[in-house]
């Protein structure tokens, strides 16, 4: 079959919930993604088939039979080979027009401003433990006045940060410092999701443990957490429709069929927050002591 592409039919499928003249906007708009993992991967795609235009994309791994219950890209055939290159070309093969830059040594120090030149949006698609990254791009981000979102998948379901301009910093929000990384964990975890939705249907607490940097997950989570950022990047990049940013946030859980909107004012100083926190150290270290006696 020898089908020529063309932008306007490919997308066309999308107007009715966005007009014509906004599908064009979308195909002008740069989007850059960090990591293409578990929602990295799903993040590029899914605002490929939306008709973003650009992006550059960010990730230093390569695929490995452990990605295979959530990462996109993660298939026999890309074993060992480079994420971002993968998800390259995939996004090429869903619009072979797209103009995207491959940063392929991660983000850091050396390229963060390059990563993030003449971008419109950055979605969050970082490894959960990728604390010093993710506070690099947050913080440039703000500088920058570039509006960010991380979307979480947490369980079978997802919740979402919007940081925009002018507004509520990533680091007023959960206030990392210069604490461990365990605690930095712990913080990200619970200023993620306030509601912790997620919680009671976690059947083997010993799956999480933060000292080995490892935890379970789902492609539910995965799939909903794109869908929901993609939702609030439509949003941003057309600037239409409310858009809740930090301290406010949203979680939706499939698994329990609930959604909460959350509202923390002063992010980790709140109390219910610092309650929150207290009682998953507690529990972490419960979880650690069984471990090991064991």
């Amino acid at each position: 079959m020898n089908v020529r592409f063309q932008y306007r039919d490919a997308f066309s499928r999308n107007v009715g919930w966005v007009t014509q003249a906004e599908q064009n906007l979308l195909r002008g708009k740069k989007v850059a993604v960090a990591g293409m993992g578990g929602v990295g991967g799903v993040h590029l795609l899914t605002l490929a088939r939306l008709g973003v235009g650009a992006f550059h994309i960010a990730d230093f791994d390569t695929f490995d039979l452990v990605n295979f219950n959530r990462q996109v890209g993660a298939t026999m055939s890309s074993l060992g080979q480079p994420k971002a290159q993968v998800l390259q070309t995939m996004a090429v093969d869903i619009n072979p027009e797209l103009s995207l830059q491959v940063f392929d040594e991660g983000v850091n120090v050396g390229n963060v401003d390059a990563f993030l030149e003449g971008v419109d949006l950055y979605v969050d698609g970082l490894d959960f433990f990728a604390f010093s990254a993710r506070r690099l791009v947050f913080e440039a981000c703000r500088a920058k006045g570039i509006p960010a979102c991380t979307a979480a998948p947490l369980g079978m379901g997802a919740a979402v940060l919007n940081f925009m301009p002018g507004g509520m910093s990533f680091e007023d929000y959960f206030g990392w410092g210069d604490l461990p990384d365990a605690e930095k964990a712990l913080r990200f975890l619970v200023g993620l999701a306030p509601a912790g939705l997620h919680g009671s249907y976690l059947v083997d607490p010993s799956a999480a443990n933060f000292a080995e940097q490892r935890g379970p997950s789902t492609i539910i989570g995965c799939q909903l957490a794109a869908g929901m950022a993609a939702a609030e990047s439509l949003k941003i990049l057309l600037k239409r429709g409310r858009v809740w940013a930090a301290p406010h946030g949203l979680h939706f859980d499939a698994y329990r069929n609930r959604f909460v909107r959350t509202w923390r004012p002063g992010g980790h100083r709140h109390p219910l927050q610092r309650l929150a926190a207290w009682i998953g150290r507690r529990r972490l270290s419960a979880v650690s002591g069984a471990r090991h006696a064991g």
